[in-house]
């Protein structure tokens, strides 16, 4: 071979391995999310460019959940892993290091501009009064202010139910060491729509990280979402206002976010925040509180033992509604996320009209 023919050879194999290389880095990454809310902003920032895959059933609790196999292979292919964060999934974090060693991943509760809420503890919330005006508890009032407001977890109280404390801090397992301390914030944070809106552009800019050709696509779609998130947050603000005085229990501590952002107050919820069964003095408590306050309301979810609410209901006046932090019942896709802030706004108002 002449030294022209080798020069010719070389080139024209530097040329196709930059072009396979050009074509692997410009194609739609594979994406993974970890359940229905989440795969719905992502949904709706891909558009038609992808479909991202959903680790866990619609519904499920992401307390505690264990992959299936398929699932599990779904994980190891992921080029983007977009999940909650490991206050709400230190099963995932540990699945994400061990299964998807390859895969991006992306704790979006993490991910800067993101509202972290202290975690509540206790059976019973209490509310401050300062004057003439009574403010809430652990209650965020800059979660209501213009949307370049964000939030910063303050280290939760910790002068009562020292049990449920340590109980809290043992779910965390080792990864407050990898993520900072986690132990006393709250995981449910895409239950504030706000967080939302801020997802939508870090989902976005990931996105286009990975697949430049079509950044200005994923841009538009997040923009676009991030407008209907500030209408529906008017919207929804300005229905629950005449109820911001409402005395209602949770069945477990997942809606402080949502409480938050609309100027609601739980009294009480009936398990911890992990979902964790209540003890027979935690019922208790919660009686008294709702015969003491005139709690009106105490709501059931789909993904627990209604059996707990009948109880703590037991010899009280209280009535009971469905609450769904998880949307069980609504159709997956580009419109569940706000399907689910919608219905849990008419949750609250089905709560106050009993």
């Amino acid at each position: 071979m002449t030294l022209r023919s080798s020069l010719l050879s070389v080139t024209l194999l530097a040329g196709a391995q930059f072009a396979y290389a050009h074509t692997a880095f410009a194609e739609v990454p594979n994406v993974v999310t970890d359940m229905a809310p989440i795969d719905s902003l992502v949904v709706q920032v891909m558009g038609d460019l992808g479909t991202p895959k959903t680790l866990m059933p619609q519904g499920a609790s992401p307390h505690g959940y264990s992959l299936r196999p398929s699932e599990a292979k779904a994980l190891q292919a992921a080029d983007i892993v977009f999940w909650t964060g490991p206050r709400v999934e230190p099963w995932l974090d540990e699945m994400i290091d061990e299964v998807a060693t390859e895969a991006h991943s992306v704790p979006l509760s993490l991910a800067e501009g993101a509202i972290i809420l202290p975690l509540r503890e206790g059976a019973t919330f209490e509310r401050h009064v300062h004057g003439d005006d009574e403010h809430d508890h652990d209650h965020d009032e800059a979660g209501h202010d213009d949307h370049d407001d964000h939030d910063h977890a303050e280290e939760a109280h910790d002068d009562h139910d020292h049990d449920e404390h340590e109980h809290e801090e043992a779910h965390d397992h080792d990864h407050g060491d990898e993520h900072g301390d986690l132990s006393h914030t709250d995981g449910h944070a895409w239950l504030d729509p706000m967080n939302a809106r801020v997802w939508l552009g870090v989902i976005a800019e990931e996105l286009s990280e990975h697949d430049p050709e079509n950044a200005a696509t994923y841009a538009a779609n997040a923009a676009a979402g991030q407008a209907a998130l500030d209408e529906q947050i008017a919207r929804v603000q300005a229905e629950l206002a005449p109820i911001s005085d409402l005395r209602f229990i949770v069945f477990h501590d997942a809606f402080q976010y949502f409480e938050n952002r609309f100027g609601l107050q739980a009294a009480g919820s009936i398990s911890l925040s992990d979902a964790t069964a209540p003890s027979p003095a935690r019922v208790k408590e919660i009686q008294d509180k709702i015969k003491s306050e005139g709690v009106t309301c105490v709501f059931s979810e789909p993904q627990f033992n209604a059996g707990l609410v009948a109880t703590v209901l037991d010899g009280t006046e209280a009535k009971t509604t469905v609450i769904d932090p998880l949307g069980v019942s609504l159709t997956p896709g580009a419109g569940f996320y706000s399907d689910l802030i919608d219905a849990a706004a008419e949750a609250f108002k089905t709560c106050a009209s009993e």
